[in-house]
């Protein structure tokens, strides 16, 4: 006599197997505002590591502070003024040693993944988001739907944080101070990077003194 499955049964396999891939297929599905955070958390936390193992102390030039390795977001010079960032550490023009606070070719920092990519996603005079150097990914528009950046708290002047050779962090341009700490421009209160798509966001906190930078929770409570 042979065994079969009856009609029953296989009803019941099938309803299992939809509740398994009720549960479980949402989960596999990606979350571009996520993918966006978790690599903006990242290259925060790796300008922070180049300025505290590249310290630019120079005691034959009086602007060494100004070089400081940075984190800049802008929607400059990018195809349809999408949003993108840059890590880069300013250095003078030779015809006029001043220090712009914008990104050159020449300043900004290789990727580490891919060392003929720089860590740009199109920003300053002289790349834009369509050069064979830029890393695709840092165009957050572009590449996760990010359609603005807020820089809330104590980090509130401009899109961009710098960080001192203790890897504290450091808010707005510094080309145009006049000293390195002027008007004590360490940030004071946690800083918060928010990251919008049109519809959600998301935050991330970087702790004032310290800079250690996490993904803040949908409260805005804590890390997660």
């Amino acid at each position: 006599m042979k065994k079969a499955f009856t009609m029953i049964e296989l009803v019941f396999v099938l309803v299992v197997i939809g509740i398994l891939a009720a549960t479980i297929i949402p989960r596999m599905r990606t979350n571009p505002l996520q993918e966006a955070a978790i690599q903006v958390l990242s290259h925060i936390r790796y300008t922070q590591h180049l300025a505290m193992i590249d310290d630019k102390f120079d005691a034959s030039d009086t602007n060494w502070y100004k070089k400081r390795w940075q984190i800049v977001f802008s929607n400059a010079v990018t195809p349809n003024s999408t949003v993108a960032y840059t890590i880069f550490a300013d250095t003078a023009t030779a015809a006029t040693s001043t220090y712009s606070g914008d990104a050159d070719i020449s300043e900004i920092a290789k990727n580490p993944e891919n060392t003929l990519k720089l860590l740009t996603g199109g920003y300053g005079s002289s790349i834009s988001s369509n050069h064979s150097q830029v890393t695709k990914k840092l165009n957050l528009e572009l590449s996760y739907g990010i359609t603005s950046v807020e820089f809330n708290d104590g980090c509130d002047q401009g899109l961009r944080i710098a960080f001192d050779y203790l890897g504290r962090p450091m808010k707005g341009d510094l080309s145009g101070n006049a000293s390195a700490y002027e008007n004590d421009n360490l940030i004071r209160r946690d800083c918060t990077v928010k990251l919008i798509d049109g519809i959600e966001s998301i935050s991330i906190k970087v702790e004032q003194e310290t800079g250690f930078a996490c993904i803040l929770s949908s409260s805005g409570s804590e890390c997660i």
